[in-house]
């Protein structure tokens, strides 16, 4: 399948600014693609991954992979989807979020061989220019009722948008003229809502490169949820490529507790399986959603693209830990992941725990006589084990690593001791 056509398969096509010509020099020619991201926070999260994830399909096709963090745009900030201005950030911040992300990049794609990605930062080009070259060789060559008809700046008119945000077309238009100019780049891939700036960049090619120059734009669908809810957030908030931020295990199960009603979708937008292996996923949602299939295999393919085997192993084992009860397996490391969110409560390492007591004293049992129910009714597991002792004390080996009890109450309400 030819890679437009896979894309068009995919759906992850959403503007092309002129499809025969890039057909056209996609078949004739290696050349570089790029897709840029603004610094604004220290990690990408997932919203960001499906415009990189495009690129790196080019690159699996033998085109050079321009990736491109703004450390200049980051300065600036892009009006695109916002109602008011962003507020500044400083240089300093940027240049830590650069780094930062420059890291999570590498997972993406590969950086060596002919056609190994190149990783950019616009403020290396746009942080020293002064603002006369700046008017006198960018400014004038495009024209202020042209920016006035783009959706991102006329979105902004009424409620109001500062003249540092009104330029931020003009930046991201001159980072494709330079790398048009340096690094053999003729399109430049990004979300729907980067069609304004995209086309700003190619009119800037038009007018300031040799006549004939050809470059292309091509976006990406918003990436939507079959009920209605934003993609990407959990009650907790976003899922961050960062493993501080967001866990390798909340990571993987954001993705395998994807509806069924979108998980073939982002089959199709987030990995890099065949089509023949969606389509027998697809068959399977559709005979046996029981056993989530597709969703595991979703989760496994991204926790791996991102955080790598090992992560998707310990992912794996905490899920089937959770699932089975049989906690006791876990590490502490791996005990800080699956039980980041349920009640946590401390007490004295050297602190000898009646259950009864620990009970009452963690609210996890209103009273200790409900306390003793309780254990009598074989509802309360340590470590996953049924205790039915009401007179059982907490020792050393109920410890993992020293470190942790799990407390069990029923079949899923789960309760975390930290020594």
């Amino acid at each position: 399948m030819e890679l437009l056509n896979e894309l068009q398969w995919r759906g992850v096509v959403y503007q092309q600014t002129d499809e025969e010509g890039i057909q056209e020099t996609l078949k004739k020619e290696s050349i570089g693609i790029y897709c840029g991201v603004d610094p604004t926070a220290d990690s990408m999260h997932i919203g960001h991954l499906l415009p990189f994830l495009t690129l790196r399909r080019f690159q699996n096709e033998g085109h050079r992979p321009i990736v491109l963090v703004g450390g200049a745009t980051g300065l600036i900030g892009d009006p695109s989807g916002k109602k008011e201005e962003r507020k500044l950030q400083t240089l300093e911040s940027i240049q830590h979020n650069v780094r930062s992300i420059q890291g999570q990049l590498e997972s993406i794609f590969d950086f060596e061989g002919d056609n190994g990605a190149v990783l950019v930062n616009n403020y290396d080009w746009a942080g020293s220019m002064d603002l006369v070259t700046f008017l006198r060789d960018y400014g004038k060559h495009i024209g202020v009722n042209y920016m006035l008809a783009k959706d991102t700046i006329a979105s902004r008119l009424d409620t109001g948008i500062s003249f540092t945000e009104f330029t931020y077309t003009i930046i991201q238009a001159m980072d494709f003229n330079h790398l048009y100019a340096h690094y053999n780049c003729k399109m430049q891939i990004g979300g729907s809502d980067q069609w304004g700036n995209i086309t700003t960049g190619l009119e800037l090619i038009r007018k300031m490169q040799p006549e004939g120059a050809k470059a292309f734009g091509l976006t990406i669908p918003l990436v939507t949820k079959a009920d209605g809810t934003k993609f990407g957030k959990t009650e907790s908030g976003a899922i961050w490529l960062d493993p501080e931020k967001t866990s390798p295990y909340e990571f993987y199960q954001f993705w395998i507790n994807t509806a069924d009603a979108d998980v073939i979708k982002y089959l199709k937008f987030f990995t890099f399986l065949s089509k023949e292996e969606i389509e027998d996923l697809e068959e399977s949602v559709e005979k046996e959603p029981h056993l989530r299939k597709a969703q595991k295999a979703l989760g496994e393919e991204l926790t791996r693209m991102i955080h790598g085997q090992k992560a998707l192993d310990q992912a794996v084992r905490i899920s089937s830990a959770l699932f089975s009860g049989d906690v006791k397996e876990l590490t502490a490391t791996e005990i800080k992941q699956g039980f980041k969110d349920v009640p946590t409560f401390e007490f004295p390492a050297d602190q000898e725990l009646n259950l009864v007591e620990l009970l009452v004293d963690s609210k996890i049992s209103p009273s200790k006589r409900q306390a003793r129910e309780d254990i009598g009714n074989g509802a309360i597991y340590i470590n996953g084990d049924r205790v039915t002792d009401a007179n059982y004390v907490l020792l050393e080996k109920d410890r993992i690593e020293g470190q942790f009890t799990i407390i069990r109450r029923g079949k899923k309400k789960y309760y975390l001791i930290k020594y």
